[in-house]
């Protein structure tokens, strides 16, 4: 292709000084949403107000934020690179995307919501998933901060360890000062930072490729296009199974049990608000993950007769867009750098929800159960809260150093992640759907859980289990361009355009009998991981003791086949719920003329399935009636068992209670 592009000269162009004051520009903008935020609410320091956003926030940051914080900048540098490097079999994980949170707006929210917890692991309070969510949350935000520097640095000439800590002490500010407010307004200025980036580059790799559907063409006679692979083999990479049945198991874990989504719908007025936020952020997934798709087939287009890893212009595939950027928009100064905002942007929103997620979950789990605090105020509650994010911070900017220093270990860290969801979605909804299950056997099915994914995980990596890549080919390179190296006269399999098949698993010099467990795709690790806790956990509880349905508080469990199946008849949902009786028991009960305002009540403690004492609160509850309370009859009541009896509280007539404060008689 002609050009002044890298294939041609041999050299990679280098950020210039306009992209840097938007690098810089895009740091400032995030830290100043930070600073108003803690000036504008500096007379409401509560807990409830820093990790909740005083549960007043608006649909749409709520949705922007639940856009950005799981599209990551390695979702930006890695899909377009997936892309290139295989087949368009990846764009399939949209569909389970309409599965996942249509699960999660029915069956998730409305429950994390009505329990009024801030962590979601107060319904199963194990301190072992407790730990392991913070340990990966820790290692992931390292992960985050190093990756997407390294291979800007590597490609562009952005300064490795400036860009590390420049990125991890202005989220760690702006995450501490404005809490979970500046976290949701900056993710939202950073969702369009990200979606101007993506554009630019989609538009200006059209214009150079002569249009998209010639990118396209290209692509399709490379075997880049695929939509077909049906195949039922668990060990293929990428099928329409594999991307949609494990991509939901996946994307259930991220929308309905991870801790950053839960803040973020807790942080809305009502479930309803909750439940559009959830599906507004749908689209923005969908346009994300299709424009990524779409950079890649111009990509691969573009390098289609030049691999730039074979010729020496980058190293690893998670290179290669940002030297598409720089061939494609170099040439403009200031173009490449709404490109590196871009990549900035989807590290930040995804590391400043995780600061705020990981505050959240040591706080309520294991600082406010300790002795310590459990009857510190709430302006030192909120002062402790702010500590830990800050603390967090600091550690992940200190852990990127470590990872730093891993080398090719920071692969079998990558596989890790994904292993450690299934065990964690697993033991959330044992409690959530079992209300058998007790403590033993959600401990026992997740240590089973997590120790065989690890086995499987860690077996396929050090038995070198990999997918061979897609063909590339190097017959245009200008080879001459680079000093001292000729064209090479070999003719390797990789570097022909002979197609080659992607849907089979390489295997390994090992011919054992967990061969193929190891090749499993790693699609199916989650879910897996899943059944692995709800197998174990079942057995074991009943091998213990299983929990009665008459000692647990309905709240607690999910009435899963009501909202599978709601229009079964009720002859064959009862024997389903198990024993639990999910209507009237713990309703709110408010006479016809009353007039009440009634906002969630101090916590109350009860035992959950698991056999944990947790801790929730009552549902949100507005009520508008023509006329004050009068009689005693019209007050409002809650009924909650605490152990093996029953407590009843009622406010006293004519009284009003709101956001925890009783006021004076109508």
């Amino acid at each position: 292709m002609a050009g002044d592009y890298s294939i041609n000269t041999g050299r990679v162009r280098t950020f210039g000084p306009v992209d840097y004051v938007l690098f810089v520009l895009t740091l400032l903008i995030s830290a100043g949403i930070g600073i108003f935020y803690a000036i504008w609410d500096r007379k409401r320091n509560t807990t409830q107000e820093f990790l909740l956003g005083g549960k007043k926030m608006a649909v749409f940051p709520v949705a922007m934020s639940l856009v950005v914080t799981f599209m990551s900048a390695l979702t930006l540098l890695g899909n377009p690179a997936e892309i290139y490097n295989y087949n368009t079999m990846w764009w399939y994980l949209v569909v389970a995307f309409l599965f996942a949170i249509g699960g999660a707006c029915h069956i998730f929210i409305p429950f994390f919501y009505n329990l009024g917890v801030t962590s979601t692991f107060e319904v199963d309070n194990l301190l072992i998933a407790v730990v392991f969510k913070e340990i990966v949350g820790l290692l992931y935000m390292a992960f985050l901060l190093y990756a997407p520097s390294l291979a800007l640095n590597a490609v562009t000439g952005l300064h490795l360890w400036g860009s590390v800590i420049g990125m991890g002490f202005v989220v760690t500010f702006y995450t501490t000062l404005g809490g979970m407010k500046a976290v949701l307004w900056t993710d939202t200025f950073q969702a369009g930072v990200i979606f101007a980036g993506l554009l630019a580059v989609l538009i200006q790799g059209s214009i150079v490729m002569g249009g998209f559907g010639n990118a396209w063409l290209i692509a399709s006679n490379r075997s880049r296009i695929v939509f077909d692979e049906f195949d039922f083999d668990p060990k293929t990479r990428h099928t329409v199974w594999s991307m949609v049945v494990g991509g939901l198991f996946f994307w259930v874990y991220l929308y309905g049990i991870n801790q950053a989504q839960v803040q973020r719908c807790l942080s809305c007025p009502s479930v309803k608000k909750a439940q559009m936020a959830m599906l507004l952020n749908m689209p923005g997934l969908i346009l994300i993950v299709s424009f990524c798709c779409m950079i890649g087939i111009e990509m691969f287009a573009f390098y289609a007769d030049c691999h730039p890893i074979t010729f020496g212009l980058v190293t690893k595939t998670d290179q290669l867009i940002p030297l598409f950027v720089m061939d494609i928009l170099g040439h403009v100064d200031g173009l490449p750098g709404v490109f590196l905002s871009c990549i900035v942007s989807g590290s930040l929103s995804s590391l400043s929800s995780g600061l705020n997620a990981l505050g959240a979950v040591t706080f309520s789990d294991v600082m406010q159960t300790s002795r310590c605090c459990k009857n510190v105020s709430e302006f030192h509650s909120a002062m402790i809260s702010k500590l830990l994010v800050g603390f967090y911070g600091l550690l992940a900017i200190a852990l990127a150093w470590v990872v730093s220093h891993l080398g090719s270990v920071l692969e079998a860290i990558y596989v890790v992640f994904g292993i450690l969801n299934g065990p964690v979605l697993g033991v959330i909804t044992f409690g959530m759907f079992f209300p058998w299950g007790n403590k033993w056997g959600a401990f026992f099915g997740t240590m089973t859980s997590l120790v065989l994914l690890l086995w499987i995980g860690l077996g396929a990596f050090f038995n070198d289990i990999k997918t061979p890549l897609s063909a590339t080919s190097t017959t245009a390179c200008n080879w001459t361009a680079k000093t001292g190296i000729t064209e090479p006269n070999v003719n390797l399999t990789l570097l022909t355009t002979a197609a080659i098949p992607t849907t089979t698993v390489s295997h390994s010099s090992s011919t054992g009998v967990l061969e193929p467990l190891y090749q499993m795709s790693y699609m199916w690790y989650t879910g897996l991981g899943m059944i692995l806790v709800w197998g174990p956990g079942i057995v074991i509880s009943f091998l213990t003791g299983s929990t009665k349905p008459t000692s647990i508080d309905p709240r607690l469990i999910c009435p899963i086949f009501d909202k599978l199946f709601p229009y079964l008849p009720e002859k064959i949902l009862k024997p389903l719920r198990f024993g639990i009786v999910h209507k009237g028991k713990y309703d709110w009960t408010i006479s016809k003329g009353t007039i009440c305002i009634i906002q969630p009540a101090s916590a109350s403690s009860f035992n959950n399935n698991s056999g944990v004492t947790s801790v929730g609160k009552e549902p949100d509850c507005v009520n508008t009636f023509a006329r004050p309370i009068q009689q005693e009859e019209d007050v409002p009541k809650k009924k909650i068992k605490i152990g093996d009896g029953n407590i009843n509280e009622a406010f006293s007539p004519g009284e009003i209670f709101e956001n925890g404060v009783l006021h004076t008689q109508l």
